[in-house]
């Protein structure tokens, strides 16, 4: 009996499994992917605030340009013919411009040191306070002149101490018979200036300080309790390292505006008395620039502060990480 041919089956080949490093890397991938349509809806709400600071913040950069030539309205700003360093030249070697930096670091320095620990301290108490409604309406208080413009403040300021006038005269001269010139002396400008902005900003700046302290876990402070400790020893071995790290951040980023005073606190506050004093950087801008119209020098003023500005930012973040609290 005849037998049919045996056929030969082909053998087939079994496919090697891919490398351990490429299945690895299809794995971050597809996390990746998955990780990026999680956040789409996230990104989505970030795009206006990036478009925010590419318009207003990134694209202005451009018109720096103008420091380095000489500006006018007929030839543009790519127009205009190039002038170089003469510009900062110029403004260095107006006798009104060492005057003007001096004020403006001195100001700022006595804003960020004289000022900073405030809200600090103010956040420490607020978070001490026990009773609700009190914390409530101590928040609401000094939260308040946060929202007040500087003309308002400036109102203020000038009700109060005003030569002929102001509420303080007029207790002093009952009391001493004469009046003292606190807007028109240079060292009780600096005071008043000092203090009515630490009064503005103190409330607002604590919130920040008073969401890092709900970050501080509470048995820390019922152990310090159970082992004696008052409350300035867990103030100041519980409550301020616990902040550190956000006291350190804050402190960096007013070191970067260690040169930006301010205009309107300055303008609603100053006088020809005081002039000496009181011309800063942004002053001299407005007076300069807006209404001299040398918008060249004013430009080159500002790319000069801003540059100084720079380098306290770098200078306070290289000192910060020598502690291990650095920005970056």
């Amino acid at each position: 009996m005849a037998t049919a041919p045996m056929t030969k089956e082909p053998v087939r080949m079994q496919k090697s499994p891919p490398p351990v490093g490429e299945l690895r890397k299809r794995t971050q991938s597809a996390a990746r992917r998955r990780r990026m349509k999680a956040n789409i809806p996230l990104m989505l709400l970030f795009i206006p605030g990036l478009l925010y600071f590419v318009i207003f913040k990134y694209v202005p950069m451009g018109g720096l340009i103008i420091a380095f030539k000489d500006y006018n309205f007929f030839d543009g700003v790519f127009g205009s013919p190039w002038v170089g360093m003469d510009n900062f030249e110029t403004i260095f070697k107006q006798s009104q411009t060492l005057n003007v930096i001096r004020n403006t670091i001195v100001l700022s320095m006595l804003n960020v040191f004289v000022g900073f620990p405030f809200p600090i301290i103010l956040a420490i108490l607020l978070n001490e306070v026990r009773k609700a409604w009190y914390k409530r309406v101590i928040q609401t208080v000094v939260y308040l002149p946060h929202f007040f413009s500087w003309v308002i403040i400036g109102g203020f300021v000038v009700t109060l101490f005003a030569t002929e006038s102001g509420t303080v005269n007029h207790l002093l001269k009952e009391w001493l018979g004469k009046p003292f010139p606190f807007l028109f002396t240079p060292g009780s400008w600096i005071a008043i200036y000092v203090g009515s902005g630490i009064w503005k900003e103190m409330g607002f700046s604590a919130i920040i300080y008073l969401a890092a302290l709900t970050s501080i876990d509470p048995s820390l402070y019922e152990s310090a309790s159970l082992d004696g400790a008052n409350k300035l020893q867990q103030i100041r071995h519980i409550t301020l390292p616990g902040i550190s790290t956000t006291i350190v951040l804050l402190f960096i980023l007013a070191m970067g505006r260690i040169m930006e005073v301010g205009f309107d606190h300055v303008y609603v506050l100053q006088n020809a008395v005081v002039s000496n004093v009181a011309d800063v950087i942004s002053t001299y801008l407005y007076r300069v620039g807006l209404q001299g119209a040398q918008f060249s020098l004013t430009a080159a003023m500002g790319l000069f502060e801003s540059i100084v500005g720079l380098i306290l930012v770098l200078s306070a973040n290289a000192l910060a990480r020598k502690f291990d609290r650095g920005l970056w």
